[in-house]
C-alpha cells in the first residue's frame, strides 16, 4: 500500500495536514457525497479491506500511525496523548523501549487505551469513500457493458464516438477493463479490424486494446495477417500517441511466444519504427519504437532488411543523443545487426561508428561498454588494419586497458585483451605504449 505522503495531491486537491479538532470542526472527515453520508458504518464493511482496496495516497494526518505512516485500523493512546496503531506500539516496547516515539517523553504510565472515537471517524470516512468508489466501480461496469452492445449495432460516425468513450473509459479505470477481458469486448472490439477498417475507428480500437491484459486466444485472432496490415498502415500515418500505442501493441502480441516471422518481415513496419525513433519533436516514441525494433530484429532475415533501409548509420547518428534506458537498447540492435555481414559491412562504412564506441566504453553502463566493445570487434575483425588504425587514434587502446582493470565481468575483460592485440598487430612497441596513455582519453 502507498505510504502516507502529506504534500502528495490527489485530483487537483493539496493534501491535507489535521489536527483532529479542526478535522471534526471542518467537517472534513465526513465530507463525502451526500448520497452515501451515514450507510458507512451501519455497512460494518472490514476496515483493513477497504484500505487496502482504496490504496489513498491522501488520508487526513490525524488517521496516519506516526511509526508506520499508514492509516490506523486499532489506533491507541498513550499517556502522553499520542496515538499509535496498537500492534505498531506494542512492537516498540517489545523492542525496550519506555517512551513516547513521538515526543521521546519517558512514560509514566505504560497502559494504552483505545481510542474508540477516532476509530470511528477513521470507519466512517474509509466507508464512506468505499462506497463512493462502489458506486463508480458499478456505473463503470454499466456503462462498458452498454457501450460494447452499442459496438455491435452501430456504424459511421455513432461507431467512432462509443469507441472513444470506451478508450477513455478503460483508460482510467481498472475495473472497465475487466469486465472487456471477462466479457465478449475483446472479441467485439478486435472484430472492428479489418482490411476496409478507417483510421479513425482503427486508432481507438488499438487504443482501447493497448490498455488490456489480452489472453492467448486474443492475442492470436490480432495476430491474422490483414489484422497485423492494419496495425503496421496505423503506424506509418496516426498521431504520436497512435502510434506508441500501435507500438506497444504489436509488441505485447509477439512477446515470450513464437510468432509468424513473415507477418513482420514488412519493409512498412521497419520503416514505420525507425520513423517513430528518429522523431525529434516527440521523444516519448524512441523507447516504445527500440524495444520493437530490438524484439523483431532478433532473426536473421528481419536483420538484413533492416540494415537495407539504412537503419544502421541512422540508429548511430542517434546514439549520442539517446537517454541511457534508449541508448542501451539501441547499442543491443545494432549489436544484432552486425552479426549479419551485411550488418557489419554497413557499421564499417559508417563514418562515426568506431568513434562513438569508442566514446561509450566505459560512460554509461556495463551492458553498454559490452554492446560498444561487441561491435567494435565485429568492425576492427572485418577490417583489422583500416579499423584497427581508426580505433587506437580514437583512443580504443586506453579505453581497453580501463576496462580490463576495472571490476567488470571477466568475459567482458577478456573481450578486451582480444581487442586490444588485435589492435596492437599495427603497430610497433613504443607507438602502441604511447597510444595507451590515458591523458588524451580522459581528455
Amino acid at each position: 500500500m502507498a505510504m502516507f505522503q502529506p504534500s502528495s495531491k490527489r485530483d487537483g486537491i493539496e493534501g491535507q495536514i489535521l489536527d483532529l479538532d479542526t478535522a471534526v470542526k471542518d467537517g472534513v472527515l465526513g465530507g463525502v457525497d451526500s448520497g452515501v453520508v451515514g450507510t458507512g458504518v451501519g455497512e460494518k464493511l472490514d476496515l483493513g479491506r477497504m484500505i487496502e482496496e482504496l490504496d489513498l495516497s491522501e488520508v487526513p494526518s490525524v488517521f496516519i500511525c506516526p511509526i508506520s505512516l499508514e492509516p490506523m485500523q486499532d489506533p491507541v493512546t498513550l499517556c502522553t496523548g499520542q496515538t499509535y496503531e496498537r500492534s505498531n506500539i506494542l512492537k516498540w516496547f517489545s523492542l525496550g523501549h519506555f517512551t513516547c516515539p513521538t515526543t521521546m517523553q519517558e512514560l509514566w504510565d505504560d497502559s494504552i487505551t483505545p481510542n474508540t472515537t477516532l476509530y470511528r471517524l477513521i470507519s466512517t470516512w474509509f466507508s464512506q469513500k468505499y462506497l463512493v468508489m462502489k458506486k463508480r466501480s458499478e456505473d463503470v461496469h454499466g456503462r462498458v457493458s452498454e457501450l460494447v452492445e452499442t459496438l455491435k449495432k452501430v456504424k459511421g460516425q455513432a461507431r467512432v464516438l462509443a469507441l472513444k468513450e470506451l478508450h477513455q473509459v478503460v483508460a482510467a479505470h481498472a475495473t472497465a477493463r475487466k469486465v472487456l477481458v471477462d466479457g465478449d469486448g475483446v472479441s467485439v472490439v478486435s472484430a472492428l479490424l479489418g482490411p476496409f477498417t478507417s483510421y479513425a475507428v482503427g486508432s481507438e480500437v488499438i487504443g482501447v486494446l493497448v490498455s488490456l491484459n489480452l489472453d492467448c486466444e486474443s492475442k492470436r485472432n490480432l495476430l491474422q495477417p490483414a489484422r497485423v496490415s492494419l496495425m503496421v498502415d496505423i503506424l506509418n500515418e496516426g498521431s504520436i500517441e497512435t502510434k506508441i500505442n500501435c507500438t506497444r501493441l504489436i509488441e505485447t502480441l509477439i512477446e515470450g511466444k513464437d510468432f509468424q516471422l513473415e507477418i513482420f518481415r514488412s519493409h512498412s513496419l521497419l520503416v514505420g519504427l525507425m520513423r517513430l525513433v528518429k522523431d525529434k519533436r516527440h521523444t516519448n516514441g524512441i523507447c516504445p519504437g527500440l524495444r520493437l525494433l530490438r524484439t523483431v530484429c532478433l532473426h536473421s532475415e528481419v536483420k538484413s532488411l533492416l540494415v537495407s533501409i539504412g537503419a544502421v548509420s541512422q540508429l548511430v547518428e542517434l546514439l549520442s543523443g539517446l537517454e541511457p534506458e534508449c541508448l542501451e537498447l539501441a547499442l543491443s540492435i545494432l549489436d544484432a545487426l552486425a552479426s549479419v555481414p551485411e550488418g557489419r559491412l554497413a557499421l564499417k562504412n559508417s563514418s562515426n561508428t568506431i568513434h562513438v564506441m569508442v566514446k561509450l566504453l566505459m560512460r554509461i553502463s556495463e551492458n553498454c561498454t559490452q554492446y560498444a566493445l561487441s561491435i567494435l570487434w565485429s568492425v576492427c575483425k572485418l577490417a583489422p588494419e583500416e579499423c584497427s588504425l581508426i580505433a587506437v587514434e580514437a583512443g580504443l587502446a586506453a579505453k581497453l586497458l580501463l576496462v580490463i582493470q576495472s571490476g567488470c565481468n571477466p568475459i567482458l575483460k577478456q573481450q578486451s585483451a582480444e581487442l586490444l592485440k588485435l589492435c596492437s598487430l599495427n603497430y610497433s612497441d613504443t607507438i602502441f605504449i604511447s597510444k595507451c596513455k590515458l591523458t588524451r582519453t580522459i581528455q
